[in-house]
């Protein structure tokens, strides 16, 4: 989530009591669990006099005991990079002997029906339509050769800069203090959603190969199939769909994934703020965060226009009108919060909403290991404070011949519409469950959601209040989500959250400034896990209960968000850096690091400490003002892919590491940079 569109406001208002104990300041290694549960004993728990999540009278599964642990695999990977020092600068820095490209920013022409981007800002809606959008997010690489030198780059779109997006920013009457521009409006959802963009390398460099029939947007006006519970219900019937079968548009793409049969997930996130409810909230509006006020952007003020085009503008406002949902757009928020696959592959295929993985802020979609004739799992976090972590089972068992499936959202309808949706709950043994979201499902006051809930579609619409009411474990801001190839260990950053008052195992820190990225691994149940804490994020020079991972001024960070295994077990961590502490010493950057290797005399994963931590290594610096987000490489590990938001004043030219002058003042482009090394030959090791 970028910094710009973060809403602090707290939407879970739930009475879910953290753990009764706290971590102890010198977290202690844990042991990595292949099967079963397991967790090597942590170092005393400090105990804060909380009351715990789980009372003797609860009705939800209890915690299982650990159990003697199983050794991982493990990668071979080893960096080979010296790390980068921190950096203030309008440039990226890479290590020595690395080159770094500017690919695709902001305004690229995809095909002819755009002209070339103007550094004036007078690019038309129609333009943008046809051009790569806006503060690049989450992206993947799909190949089209087995060289890997030819592929697809699917980049999420995540949010605007209106200042620079137009001449002189938004227009506004000045009695009425409303839009009043059609086509400003138009260019503003066009820059939202993702572009689908083919590059190929030439002469060691990747170029935008524009007119190619894969070229493609998504914007925040397509039009979408629905899936899974909610296809077809009433609860998305609008003017537009009357039979609720289908949506306009994704907004707010932030993180992504990837299914194991080559589709693109791009997740919707901050979604509520497009929308207002100016009469009534109903208790999944009021719970996700659905203004009764205005809309972000103003997009509705152009409603009832004399240009307007089947309600574009009217249906950001959700306020019944009618005499039924058919009649207005009462239903159109509805619509949005999901998880959305795209096959890259296929420009005539329309994109798919999978509803049954949950209706909330989404912030990634990461899948599990893959075991044949077993369920696909993925994992998602609700980016905000005090909010969850999800995961949903496939009711489908895994076969690897539909990896090579040439219907690839036929194969998504396979695993990702029917299943169950769970969410975690961390308890103080360094066990966990899974709780499913299901009408059957307990709630701590020994309930079921049926008493809550009419329907299956009725609990995934207001996925966030069913986790409130089962007992999920609020948590500070979880993120993105990646999953170690060799151990199937998962991981989650937890960006960060200021506002924490009370700890649980889970988030140790009060006021958690600077987050940290915690790590489970599955149990031979469906309802079961194992977790620990990998790393916490801290300045350099914070106290012993700050930096409880002895970072040094080499690998100091804070807010970790973009998170990504390659496929050589090398974890890639990317940071929105909120913490004066650290932004004071380096722009947002991006770490490289080998989990699997990081193992104690009996081959048992550990946590990273002041003895490992120069095992974490970074590897890229982001120019002034900017995150960095959004990872991809080459499937011969030749070519990074990581991309630039809201950069302040950047790029200045194709090089990416190019200082902009002094008294050089540019229009800020989002850009997605290749980092490359100078003789060709695998990036980091």
């Amino acid at each position: 989530m970028s910094k710009a569109t973060f809403d602090p406001t707290l939407y879970n208002k739930s009475n879910n009591e953290p753990f009764n104990q706290v971590l102890d300041k010198h977290l202690s290694r844990r042991n990595f669990v292949k099967s079963g549960l397991g967790l090597s004993a942590m170092t005393a728990f400090a105990s804060v006099g909380l009351t715990a999540c789980g009372s003797d009278n609860e009705t939800v599964p209890k915690p299982v005991d650990p159990v003697t642990p199983v050794p991982p695999t493990k990668s071979s990977a080893k960096l080979n990079f010296t790390s980068v020092a921190g950096s203030r600068l309008d440039a990226v820095v890479v290590p020595e002997g690395y080159t770094a490209q500017v690919l695709a920013p902001w305004g690229t022409p995809l095909n002819a029906k755009a002209a070339p981007w103007k550094n004036d800002g007078s690019n038309t809606a129609d333009d943008q339509a046809n051009s790569v959008g806006m503060h690049h997010d989450g992206m993947h690489f799909f190949p089209l050769n087995d060289a890997g030198d030819d592929g697809l780059l699917c980049i999420n779109h995540e949010y605007i800069d209106e200042d620079a997006l137009h001449p002189t920013g938004q227009t506004f009457d000045p009695t009425s203090g409303l839009r009043t521009v059609i086509d400003e409006v138009r260019k503003e959802i066009n820059a939202h959603g993702v572009s689908v963009v083919r590059i190929k390398l030439m002469n060691n460099q990747w170029e935008v190969v524009i007119n190619d029939g894969h070229n493609r947007r998504f914007t925040g006006a397509t039009v979408m199939d629905i899936s899974g519970p909610l296809a077809y219900s009433s609860l998305l019937e609008t003017r537009y769909s009357p039979d609720g079968s289908q949506a306009r548009g994704t907004l707010n793409n932030c993180g992504n994934g990837y299914t194991p049969w080559g589709t693109y997930l791009t997740c919707e996130e901050n979604w509520p703020g497009y929308f207002a409810n100016r009469g009534s909230l109903t208790a999944d509006q009021s719970r996700i965060g659905i203004s009764k006020t205005s809309t972000r952007y103003g997009w509705d003020d152009l409603a009832g226009h004399d240009e307007e085009r089947l309600d574009e503008f009217a249906r950001f406002d959700v306020t019944p009108s009618g005499t039924s949902a058919q009649d207005d757009y009462r239903n159109e928020a509805n619509g949005h919060g999901y998880i959305v696959e795209i096959d890259p592959y296929n420009a005539t295929s329309r994109a798919v909403k999978r509803t049954a993985l949950g209706r909330f802020r989404h912030e990634g979609c990461t899948f599990g290991k893959l075991t044949e004739g077993k369920p696909v799992v993925f994992y998602s976090g609700h980016d905000s404070q005090f909010e969850y972590l999800y995961k949903f089972v496939s009711a489908a068992a895994w076969d690897a011949k539909d990896a090579d499936s040439s219907n690839r959202l036929q194969t998504g309808d396979k695993y990702m519409n029917e299943g169950t949706l769970y969410a975690a709950r961390f308890n103080e043994n360094g066990g966990g469950i899974w709780l499913p979201l299901t009408l059957d499902s307990q709630t701590t006051d020994g309930k079921t959601l049926s008493d809550s809930f009419a329907t299956l579609a009725d609990i995934i619409l207001n996925t966030a209040g069913a986790a409130d009411l089962v007992g999920a474990t609020p948590m500070d801001r979880p993120e993105w989500c990646a999953v170690d190839p060799f151990t199937g260990s998962a991981y989650l950053t937890l960006t960060n959250n200021s506002k924490r008052t009370e700890a649980n195992p889970a988030n140790p820190r009060l006021k958690n400034y600077f987050g940290h990225i915690i790590r489970w691994d599955e149990g031979d149940k469906a309802t079961e896990f194992t977790w620990d804490i990998f790393v916490f994020g801290s300045p350099s020079d914070g106290n012993a209960e700050t930096n409880l991972s002895g970072l040094t001024d080499l690998n100091q960070f804070a807010s970790p968000d973009g998170l990504a295994f390659d496929k050589r077990g090398i974890l890639w961590v990317q940071t929105d850096n909120g913490a004066k502490e650290v932004t004071e010493e380096t722009n947002d950057q991006m770490l490289a690091i080998v989990p699997s290797t990081l193992v104690d005399g009996q081959e048992k994963q550990v946590s990273v400490t002041a003895d490992n931590q120069m095992e974490l290594k970074r590897f890229f610096v982001g120019p002034n003002d900017c995150e960095v987000t959004g990872f991809a490489i080459s499937p011969d590990y030749t070519s990074v892919f990581a991309n630039i938001q809201h950069p302040g004043n950047w790029p200045y030219s194709s090089n990416a590491a190019e200082q902009t002058p002094a008294g050089v003042t540019l229009r800020p482009r989002a850009a997605t940079v290749v980092i490359r090394k100078s003789d060709g030959k695998e990036v980091a090791v």
